[in-house]
């Protein structure tokens, strides 16, 4: 077959020939394919020579040049003007490499038409003496319904009524409070009772009439991307099969499903001029900053863009709103320690101490390091109490039941949209290899779940790749401590010419903690991108199968380092800073530097100092890279393809938008998030009020960016948010477990319990019962440090109390709150009630479908009035009459009609 070449004017349109296949719409045809390695049979095509005007809502530019056939994918490949104009001399230019991308493309093109696609191509010429190929891809009505049925695609029996109510919108009802957050979204996606598309049952499906509007786009484009990545452009058996192969290697630059016209509303004195397209249905009631406290539409969300994109940010929108109540409670903690702050009977003792305590110098003497009053740090001692009095020990408690409540309910919530959205049960079908994978395995094995000879890479092999891998994550992670030591150095080095300088001793500690928060998010930001790349490439060098193989891997890998990345430093803190010091005379040292200690104030301060500047630090500067980063790659896009500005049109301006580059930096940043939230929360009770900060600008941001700055996505299916529960749901356990080490090692709560308990129930002398004396002629004069230590530098009985104690804290606080999370985890079921009902209804409908066509009918119309009296508050029912049931044969009845019979003990019904 042959491919026409491009022409070298301005948007001259053909549809593609051949001299074995014609695209003329007159007659219907049978095609065989020849090629060797094709799996293809016979492929009928019917003519429909009618197609229905394109409405409203439609622009123009997503059909074909007669207007009426759609424009379902759109493949772009670049040609060089001169080049062009010399194709008689390209056999003879010795550009082998170029040469061979072409006649991948000529076979790949030729069997897209084998399978039966229409095409037409637009040719043009920029403004850099390129030229752009857009080559327009339909599917016609035989294709589109042979992979629905072949991809198991679900079909609309019959629709019902899709009230989608919101906890929040019922709680306001009942106060009878105005609920600002509810917006009525045009064009709410109606639900239907589904069963599995047979070709053979066309007429019993809802819409069945209308072929060109049947399927959506949505499914348009999942066809045509099951399509493409299947069609072979070589020899399967060196993994010459798919169109990301073809981007891949520079054949096409890019293959992308179309939006579905302009996300700008044009508005006449405010007023809309046209209908709305589903796009700007998003950008209007969703994207725009304005929209910040509106409820999601999720139903559109997933119509557009699939469930799987729908699913994150109905986990996102879920995540924050449960972030609502642990920022109030935060905020109430922390304005608790704001008020009482000035009662605090530590604090006024250091403010009050004048010249009584003489402190031995933080660092050597030799170095610089002077003797200095406690009294210096009176504002410290203040400031520390707002992080680390009683409100905290409640609020670390409050947020370990929030979490796992809160994943608890999501499950649920996670269950009611897999349902609402017809995912429940859904697995992926048998995944083909990675286009990457089948260029580059060695062998070739037989599939035992297909049959059919695939690239094949040895596991022994493997193995060994992902040890080796192993052992570089483990380097990775060496190299992170060898900066956090580097960080203590620092802090170190700084605070000498402080503690030496009297205007800023009082302050020495805090400005080199916090300097060196600073240079260590800095170091955590450069790692991260280092390592996110090096990940990338030993997950691809480990060679694994499929994609699902390949994410897991790159995600266990990029998680584990970005774990140790963010949080060591903060555990050093936490749980080491200031335990290993030593005493005068006795100091630990690194590298000839005494180790560094808390501050007058403790750890708990510098533990929420780390955690805001890397936190709030992080959340700045991921949020500036998503403002400016797409829009310096989209400059530099249309800066490369240089197009007119002049009359573009919908495949022109999509070509000129990004890649979309999926949900794995969404779904870290978050999950990250979720950490510093849950795991170190006893030290900063207002990271979640900065989280929910932060969310309220992610949720627009991440919608403007896949709604208005990148092309359109393939649409996959989804159940849920997959590997990601699974680490959140460690996280969480991480935390009560972190939070427990916290309250009992880090922060003075039971210390001071414990010295009230022995003394009276009273803190007066606490500060002074706290700080030890320096072993005799270990100092040139006598000074204090905090430790309780005698004389002779041994812990005193007051100490192994005090640990005892701790250790028992930590073992009653992890058992009381594990049980009772394991209490909620019992009495929250995964699946709602509500949900459970429906389930039971359709199982009832499902026998109703065994016994009469018309009878089910009857049910399903008796079941929608009964919704319209009876609203559920989660969301219309999908009827699935297969999930349960399976295939059931078709008999015939007297009038000639079909229904399901029961054939065996074990029924097999078939949808109609």
């Amino acid at each position: 077959m042959s491919l026409s070449r491009c022409q070298l004017h301005r948007g001259e349109r053909f549809e593609l020939t051949s001299a074995q296949f014609t695209v003329e719409r007159g007659y219907g045809s049978i095609v065989q394919q020849d090629d060797e390695d094709s799996d293809q049979g016979l492929i009928m095509r019917e003519s429909f020579p009618t197609y229905p005007e394109p409405t409203t809502t439609d622009d123009s530019s997503t059909f074909f040049r007669d207007g009426r056939r759609k424009i379902d994918f759109v493949l772009v490949y670049e040609e060089n003007t001169r080049r062009s104009r010399r194709s008689t001399l390209l056999e003879t230019s010795g550009d082998r490499k170029t040469n061979k991308l072409d006649t991948w493309r000529q076979r790949f093109m030729a069997n897209l038409r084998r399978e039966g696609l229409d095409m037409e191509e637009e040719v043009i010429e920029t403004s850099n003496k390129k030229l752009l190929c857009f080559i327009k891809l339909h599917a016609t009505w035989p294709i589109l319904c042979h992979y629905a049925e072949e991809m198991n695609m679900r079909a609309p029996l019959q629709a019902h009524p899709n009230p989608s109510v919101n906890w929040s919108q019922l709680v306001l009802k009942a106060l009878r409070l105005p609920n600002i957050m509810h917006e009525e979204v045009p064009n709410k996606p109606l639900d239907y009772y589904t069963c599995p598309f047979k070709k053979s049952k066309l007429d019993r499906f809802l819409g069945c009439d209308d072929r060109e509007n049947y399927f959506t786009n949505v499914q348009r484009g999942r066809i045509l991307y099951e399509i493409l990545s299947t069609a072979l452009f070589g020899k399967k058996k060196k993994g010459e099969v798919g169109i990301d192969r073809l981007v891949e290697e520079g054949v096409f630059s890019s293959a992308f499903p179309l939006h579905d016209g302009p996300y700008e509303v044009r508005k006449k004195k405010g007023v809309t001029e046209n209908a709305l397209n589903a796009r700007q249905v998003l950008y209007e009631y969703w994207a725009r900053w304005g929209k910040w406290y509106k409820y999601q539409p999720l139903d559109h969300i997933r119509e557009y863009f699939g469930e799987k994109i729908a699913i994150y940010f109905a986990w996102l929108g879920f995540y924050t709103g449960w972030l609502l109540p642990a920022a109030l409670v935060g905020l109430l903690v922390f304005l608790y320690g704001l008020c009482t702050m000035h009662s605090n009977q530590l604090a006024a003792e250091v403010c009050n101490s004048g010249g009584e305590f003489n402190m031995c110098p933080l660092c050597d003497i030799d170095v610089g390091c002077n003797f200095w009053n406690l009294s210096e740090v009176c504002s410290y001692a203040q400031l520390a109490y707002l992080f680390d009095h009683p409100g905290t020990v409640f609020y670390a408690v409050f947020m370990s039941f929030w979490a796992v409540t809160f994943l608890e309910y999501w499950k649920r919530k996670s269950v009611s949209l897999a349902h609402h959205w017809d995912c429940m049960g859904f697995q992926e079908e048998e995944e083909r290899p990675r286009p990457e994978f089948a260029a580059r395995a060695p062998f070739l094995e037989r599939n035992p779940v297909t049959g059919i000879q695939e690239p094949s890479f040895p596991s022994s092999l493997r193995n060994k790749r992902v040890a080796a891998g192993i052992g570089i994550i483990f380097l990775m992670i060496s190299l992170v401590i060898i900066f956090i030591v580097a960080v203590i150095i620092y802090r170190v080095l700084v605070s000498i010419p402080l503690f030496q300088n009297s205007t800023f001793r009082a302050q020495a500690q805090a400005i080199a903690n916090m300097t060196g928060a600073v240079v260590n998010l800095i170091l955590i930001m450069a790692m991260s991108r280092v390592y996110e790349k090096l990940a990338f490439r030993l997950t691809t060098w480990e060679m694994h199968r499929t994609q699902t193989e390949f994410d897991d891997n790159l995600t266990f890998k990029v998680f584990i380092f970005q774990f140790v990345n963010f949080y060591s430093s903060i555990f050093y803190i936490a749980f080491f800073k200031g335990r290993f010091v030593g005493y005068p005379g006795n100091y630990t040292r690194i590298l000839r530097l005494r180790n560094e200690d808390c501050s007058a104030g403790g750890c708990l301060i510098e533990l929420a100092q780390q955690l805001a500047v890397i936190m709030i630090g992080k959340q700045i500067i991921n949020n500036a890279q998503e403002i400016f980063v797409p829009k310096m790659k989209a400059w530099w896009q249309k800066k490369q393809v240089q197009l007119s500005k002049m009359h573009r049109t919908r495949w022109e301006e999509d070509y000129q938008l990004i890649d979309s580059e999926g949900l794995f930096q969404e779904y870290l940043e978050m999950v990250l998030q979720f950490g510093f939230i849950t795991i170190f929360v006893a030290a900063f009770p207002l990271a979640p009020l900065f989280a929910l900060l932060n969310n309220w600008v992610e949720i627009r941001l991440d919608a403007q960016k896949f709604v208005c700055e990148t092309r359109r996505i393939v649409a996959e299916r989804a159940e849920n948010i997959g590997i990601w529960f699974k680490i959140l749901d460690m996280l969480a356990h991480l935390a009560v477990i972190s939070n427990a080490f916290l309250i009992a090692f880090t922060s003075e709560f039971l210390p001071k319990l414990l010295y009230q308990y022995e003394y009276d129930w009273n803190l007066v002398g606490y500060v002074n019962f706290t700080l030890a004396y320096a072993p005799p002629e270990t100092m040139p004069q006598q000074c204090r440090y905090r430790g309780l230590r005698d004389e002779r530098g041994n812990h005193t009985p007051f100490f192994w109390r005090l640990l005892a104690v701790r250790l028992a804290f930590v073992i009653v606080f992890e058992h009381v709150v594990f049980g009772i999370c394991r209490m909620i985890d019992v009495l929250v079921p995964d699946i709602p009630e509500s949900l459970e009902l429906k389930i039971k209804r359709e199982r009832y409908l499902a026998k109703q479908a065994l016994q009469d066509s018309d009878t089910f009918m009857k049910v399903a119309a008796r079941k929608e009035d009964d919704d319209d009296d009876d609203p559920l508050p989660n969301g219309g029912m999908v009827l699935d009459l297969t999930a349960e049931l399976g295939t059931l044969p078709l008999a015939e009845t007297k009038d000639g009609s079909t229904s399901c019979h029961l054939d065996g003990q074990l029924p097999e019904p078939e949808c109609h």
